[in-house]
């Protein structure tokens, strides 16, 4: 399913991937060998491809997109390198995270790199809306790793507090890529909208089912360790769910998890079959579907075309994925 989204894409998506190569280049050896280290990591670069369709599915027939397809993945990309030093995580994409590799304090400043190199890249795009945008972005996504921060651990997470971490930390980078791609399109202002509504709604589903693999996917072909939002304290929805639909004894189980400095792996497999039984898993998955349909409604005013289906692919792939 996911190569039939790249498909429709796959010429712009080659300009990208040597965009965010040439764009790597720095007179300072390590920051280029973390960069390139990233980049052979792949991953789905479900961001870009969004930037990607949603300008070609308005209209675009210039280049205009490739570069802002790459602001996109770096601020991501950013992201995941500080995101990892604070959750102390030691494996994604199914390899040593940048900190295992080398070290915090290379992880945190290539990091500042690739974010101010997206910046730079937004002043040759020159457009101040969507400097606007971006700006608020990544200012939003901060607001959400310090939200996440402080729900570490807690033991009172509500479901309401989790969907605003999970809508500054991810969705909101889902939107904006959405909503870049219709702008540098010139696309009617119904158009948009209705593009910068899907972003979000895709985002949140995105990343409930991210959180739903968290408890239910496969090590080898996630690319990182089973029950690592656990073991590093994070209460996503599965877990919220759990907390509020299991016996005493199995709460008190959870708390203790959530207080624990290191799990075991006795205790990490009985918290994850917990959470497995009390039904948090479909739940999650059925807010998931239920945010995709929103999010697919949003595309009816789109006219038909090849970008038009694979958006509604990226929708369908969204909650059908196994990593």
């Amino acid at each position: 399913m996911y190569q039939k989204i790249l498909k429709v894409v796959e010429p712009d998506f080659q300009k990208v991937d040597k965009f965010i190569i040439e764009q790597l280049y720095s007179e300072v050896s390590l920051v280029e060998s973390i960069g390139h280290y990233i980049v052979r990591a792949g991953g789905k670069r479900m961001r870009p491809i969004l930037v990607l369709l949603s300008a070609r599915g308005s209209g675009l027939e210039n280049d205009q997109h490739v570069p802002m397809a790459a602001v996109i993945e770096f601020i991501h990309t950013a992201t995941l390198l500080h995101d990892d030093v604070v959750d102390m995580s030691m494996l994604r994409r199914g390899r040593p995270t940048v900190n295992a590799e080398w070290n915090n304090p290379s992880s945190v400043l290539v990091g500042d790199f690739i974010y101010s190199r997206a910046f730079q890249i937004l002043v040759k795009i020159s457009d101040m809306r969507i400097m606007e945008i971006i700006a608020n972005t990544t200012n939003k996504i901060a607001e959400g790793e310090v939200l996440q921060l402080i729900e570490k651990n807690n033991r009172e997470s509500s479901e309401e507090s989790y969907m605003r971490v999970i809508t500054n930390k991810t969705a909101i980078l889902f939107q904006a890529a959405a909503k870049c791609g219709a702008i540098l399109a010139n696309a009617d202002p119904k158009i948009e909208e209705a593009f910068e509504s899907f972003g979000m709604q895709l985002g949140i589903a995105f990343q409930l089912i991210d959180d739903v693999l968290d408890y239910s996917g496969n090590a080898d072909t996630l690319g990182k360790n089973i029950g690592d939002d656990l073991a590093e304290g994070k209460s996503t929805l599965p877990l919220i769910y759990a907390m509020q639909n299991c016996s005493p004894t199995q709460r008190k189980e959870i708390l203790k998890s959530l207080r624990a400095e290191n799990l075991s792996e006795g205790m990490l497999a009985n918290i994850i079959e917990i959470v497995q039984k009390s039904g948090g898993l479909d739940y999650t998955k059925k807010l998931a579907e239920s945010r995709a349909e929103i999010a697919a409604k949003h595309l009816k005013i789109l006219p038909e075309s090849k970008y038009k289906g694979s958006l509604e692919t990226m929708v369908e792939f969204s909650v059908n994925r196994k990593h």
